[in-house]
């Protein structure tokens, strides 16, 4: 637990007075953070309204109703009577505004090539491409698969999405076209935006291939547009398959902007469990609007002058997510295609010089990437334009947070650590830039999320290890899985009742009221009745100077019911011997004590990660114990996995 840590980082005076959350605490007549997320959740349609009018989110007709929880918590209405489109606000108001000159999207390309699109040419892309999708017959409801490197055009596609109501479908680029498939089967998808290829660490990546087969098994799919990006020969099906160049860049614009009402289906996100199909969360576009502006503009203080870059894809949901929240509020994104640490270690800071970025995100695992680069990785690249850096996906180390929060944040950038679900598509826990911070810390609920900590018995709980739970619902839930209710209600609402959403992780609040994470519970390794999160093992390894980054385990023992299995990237130059490997198990009993000293500590030169840096312990776990590993689409790097049993 991090109880005892220090408070590292306070926010100046300067932010605390610019920043956008202080003018709602105004509105709100509050003067604490405390304060101003009680009253958040003291009346969640009061806070909606005056945070929605505080952020100038546009509708064409207002709506009447803030929220209707008369059908019970899971099957919650949201701002009744309203109508808005996400383009309306992304694309259509900051036109119409006279700020259409202004920056609104950077694609940066693998061999470091970028283009610059202002907001009126990003419109008028968007409107080709959404007068194409209307010739092809698709309209409000209709579901559009998006399968394409992150260029800008995948930008494009989305909001193209967006503006003729169709219900956009992202799936991560490098899935297989079984897992494709799958996807698109179950949203009944009917034309797929895809790409010939992409380029990975200055290699095509081949896209279309994987598109292809899995279009062969979705019947009611009829048409792929390909962007054509590397060249690369590809089978090419006529009348099915319509080249981007041909058939976008060369159509006039459609200007037509669908008025879609507040629970119009804008994406279907799909989240993968360890067993049965992926689940199709459903958003809204009044639902994504209220939630990405509501965390963009004051957990990020995001203002229409910043640039702002997180590594992620179109297929996790924070690639949608920055992509509107971004957009909405008038800043400037960068989307980028390559990996952070290609051709040189120091590529992303490069990028962060390069394009004058005030705002970074990466998962910890990326960070303890570049960190074993060496400590003076960032030394040589201007980064004084940052100002935030953003983090999610998994929980950090302490000495990997701190590294981060000295090297690339020169101890003057806060780490606004958010977490949340594809489920959400945005964060039940957040800071804010106001917000003190300890390291690895969450800070507390995200505003208007009532969220709190019960022990098994649903009882809040503090100082202890507990689930994470919302206890109020919010705009942006999933409407259900689609087509799947019972799923739905068994996952979320089993647990403690139709009244509490159960999310699934481990948290865990201090005596100070700073909250953390420590993974999610079905990664819980109980050794004998002591129960741990895998994150605390890793970073107790990694506490260790020689140790760069750790996955750990839990695998069957016959007395303890479990034991830890760690599997240790060494920094380096760093030489294996039985003597480092008994240091490491002991740094684990140093700070958890004997009980959960490892079974085993194996050395292994990478770990498997997917493209968003996010280490699989799933699959570590089924190949380490010589089961069927499952899906490995997601993985970038397969073979790791095959290292984890080679270790052996």
């Amino acid at each position: 637990m991090s109880d005892n840590a220090p408070i590292v980082w306070q926010p100046s005076e300067e932010a605390r007075t610019t920043a956008n959350v202080t003018r709602l605490m105004k509105k709100a007549g509050v003067e604490s953070y405390e304060a101003l997320h009680a009253w958040s959740v003291e009346d969640i349609g009061r806070f909606w309204d005056v945070a929605l009018e505080d952020l100038g989110l546009s509708w064409y007709q207002r709506y009447e109703t803030t929220y209707d929880d008369s059908r019970g918590f899971p099957w919650t209405s949201w701002f009744l009577g309203g109508t808005t489109n996400i383009v309306l606000n992304c694309l259509d108001r900051h036109v119409d505004g006279g700020r259409g000159h202004h920056d609104a999207l950077v694609g940066e390309q693998d061999d470091g090539r970028s283009r610059t699109y202002t907001y009126a040419e990003l419109q008028e892309e968007v409107n080709r491409a959404a007068g194409l999708l209307r010739d092809l017959g698709v309209g409000p409801g209709d579901r559009v698969g998006i399968f394409m490197p992150m260029v800008a055009e995948v930008v494009v596609a989305l909001f193209a999405c967006f503006q003729v109501g169709a219900v956009a479908i992202p799936v991560f680029s490098a899935f297989g076209s079984d897992a494709l498939a799958v996807r698109l089967n179950d949203a009944e998808a009917v034309v797929l935006f895809t790409a010939d290829g992409g380029y990975r660490r200055g290699k095509v990546a081949a896209v279309k291939p994987a598109a292809d087969a899995a279009v062969a098994l979705v019947p009611s799919l009829r048409h792929q547009i390909v962007l054509r990006r590397t060249g690369e020969d590809v089978p090419f099906e006529a009348g099915r398959d319509l080249w981007w160049h041909e058939r976008v860049s060369a159509r006039e614009p459609d200007p037509r902007t669908e008025v879609l009402p507040s629970e119009a289906p804008a994406m279907i996100l799909y989240t993968s469990g360890t067993t049965g199909k992926p689940k199709g969360t459903v958003h809204t576009h009044a639902g994504c609007l209220a939630t990405m502006n509501k965390e963009l503009g004051y957990a990020f203080d995001v203002k229409s002058g910043d640039r702002f870059f997180w590594l992620t894809d179109i297929g996790w949901m924070m690639g949608p997510w920055e992509m509107i929240g971004v957009a909405s509020l008038g800043a400037t994104l960068l989307v980028y295609e390559g990996a952070p640490n290609w051709p040189e270690p120091d590529r992303l800071f490069a990028m962060i010089e390069r394009h004058g970025l005030t705002h970074l995100g990466v998962a910890p695992t990326a960070i303890r990437l570049l960190r074993r680069a060496g400590d003076d990785l960032a030394a040589g690249h201007d980064l004084s334009t940052l100002r935030i850096i953003g983090s999610t996906g998994e929980p950090w180390d302490p000495e990997s947070w701190m590294w981060c929060f000295q090297h690339v944040g020169q101890g003057r950038c806060p780490i606004i650590n958010i977490s949340g679900g594809t489920e959400l598509v945005g964060c039940h826990l957040s800071p804010l830039p106001t917000t003190a911070l300890k390291p690895c810390t969450l800070r507390g609920p995200g505003l208007g999320m009532d969220v709190d900590v019960f022990d098994e018995d649903g009882q809040s709980i503090r100082g202890g290890l507990g689930h994470l739970v919302l206890k109020q619902p919010a705009p942006s839930l999933t409407k259900s899985f689609l087509g799947d209710d019972a799923r739905y209600l068994a996952t979320y609402f089993e647990r403690f009742g139709d009244t509490v959403w159960y999310h699934g992780d481990w948290a865990f609040v201090d005596e100070d009221g700073f909250w953390f994470l420590h993974g999610r519970s079905d990664d819980t390794i109980n050794v004998a009745g002591k129960r741990v999160g895998p994150a605390e093992v890793e970073a107790a390894i990694v506490e260790h100077p020689l140790a760069s980054e750790a996955a750990a385990v839990g695998v069957p023992d016959d007395l303890k019911g479990a034991d830890v299995v760690a599997f240790v990237v060494l920094k380096p130059g760093v030489v294996e011997s039985e003597e480092l490997r008994r240091e490491l198990s002991d740094s684990v009993v140093a700070h958890l004590g004997k009980t959960l000293r490892p079974k085993d500590v194996r050395f292994v030169d990478m770990l498997p990660k997917t493209r968003s840096a996010k280490i699989v312990r799933g699959v570590i776990k089924r190949r380490w114990l010589g089961e069927d590993v499952g899906d490995l689409a997601s993985v970038e790097n397969p073979d790791a996995v095959e290292a984890i049993a080679r270790s052996r």
